[in-house]
């Protein structure tokens, strides 16, 4: 795409190859025709400085649709430093208003731009941006040319402008990342869909357990989850007086905790037998967790994208005859503080496994539901 030799691609798809391991990445070889050397160099680097995965998980991310609109709507890859022409026409590609387009076609992104980067699989919606997308965009478009040594025009007044006026003249409402909680009773439907004879129903079984019972993990926690991760506890004794199988789950650094800071969460019982049914079939024993499973059945050496969790979520909704819009990966997230809450038990004791540093942030995943049932909603009942 670029118009590099065949060889520069290859070369960089095993440079992108190397790095899997601390960055894992989806579409390496799309990515290695789209990417410069000088991205894959910048990548590289900061692997090696040790970024956080999340994050630069998200620069690669974004940087593949910078590059890619850049291409489509100059015919070039993105200068270091980008102009502030660039820059404001970024913007206008992707804070517009529908009902301007209207009257006037030339508004907003170009049709032959939206098509190519929907055609790339970049762009999915023919309507504007998320005001939120475009400033994570453009921060991290920031942030990659500080870390070229370039200086951009990030901070220009006529961008700031754009921005603000942009965002006011089309007003966005603000919508759950899932339209609903998974909680235990949606779960338990979830996990009847999953049978005990065959690889994918136990890897899935495992999955959404696991994701739940660990304090909603991030999609991207569960399927970057590595056996080294986890460590075998002392059983925990149950209320009949037995035990129950236990283990801690290293998550390292994450999204909101500190660059030194090795987040730890626990696994008690069920969640712990289901994880330890699927190792088992699949012959794990080191290495990614939770893998792909080809059509015979085979199990595939490398990590599953992140998108496979959703994708795994929703084909499970699906079979439990609900709505496969109305829920996504996201929902075992705040599924598991609202059924903490329903439960009675106290936020700040959910926050320690699900990792929360916001209680504004955690308890705006509350649905409302526990509010409107609970004793708060019915002091005067």
């Amino acid at each position: 795409m670029n118009g590099t030799p065949s060889a520069s691609v290859s070369s960089r798809a095993e440079v992108l190859d190397t790095i899997a391991a601390v960055l894992p990445i989806d579409r390496r070889d799309k990515l290695a025709e789209l990417l410069t050397d000088q991205d894959i160099a910048t990548l590289k680097h900061l692997v090696n400085e040790g970024m956080g995965e999340n994050t630069l998980r998200a620069l690669t991310s974004d940087l593949a649709y910078l590059e890619a609109w850049s291409l489509a709507a100059t015919g070039s890859p993105l200068p270091w430093p980008a102009s502030e022409a660039l820059l404001l026409k970024f913007v206008a590609h992707h804070l517009w208003d529908p009902r301007q387009r209207e009257s006037d076609p030339g508004h907003g992104m170009p049709d032959d731009v939206g098509q190519a980067l929907r055609d790339g699989g970049y762009l999915r919606s023919a309507g504007p941006h998320a005001p939120d997308t475009v400033r994570r965009r453009l921060a991290n478009w920031s942030t990659l040319t500080r870390w070229r040594g370039a200086q951009g025009a990030f901070a220009s007044p006529a961008l700031k402008s754009a921005i603000r006026l942009a965002v006011r003249a089309v007003p966005r409402q603000r919508r759950r990342k899932s339209a609903k909680a998974v909680t235990g009773d949606v779960l338990a439907k979830l996990l009847a869909t999953c049978g005990d004879y065959s690889l994918r129903d136990l890897r899935d079984r495992a999955i959404l357990m696991l994701a739940f019972a660990s304090g909603g993990r991030r999609r991207s926690e569960v399927a970057g989850l590595r056996k080294e991760q986890l460590t075998i506890e002392a059983p925990v004794k149950a209320e009949d007086g037995g035990a129950l199988p236990s283990l801690s789950i290293h998550l390292g650094r994450t999204k909101t905790s500190g660059a030194d800071q090795d987040e730890v969460v626990y696994l008690t019982g069920r969640p712990v037998e289901a994880l330890n049914a699927w190792l088992a079939a699949a012959r794990i024993d080191r290495g990614s967790v939770f893998r792909a499973i080809d059509r015979w059945g085979n199990v595939s050496q490398r990590a599953l994208d992140p998108k496979a969790i959703n994708d795994i979520v929703k084909q499970r909704v699906a079979m439990a005859g609900l709505e496969v819009e109305e829920f996504s990966a996201h929902g075992l997230r705040s599924g598991y503080l609202t059924e903490a809450a329903n439960r009675g038990i106290p936020l700040p004791e959910a926050m320690e496994q699900s990792r929360h540093r916001s209680v504004q942030q955690a308890s705006s995943y509350y649905n409302s539901a526990a509010p409107r049932e609970g004793r708060a909603a019915r002091l005067l009942s």
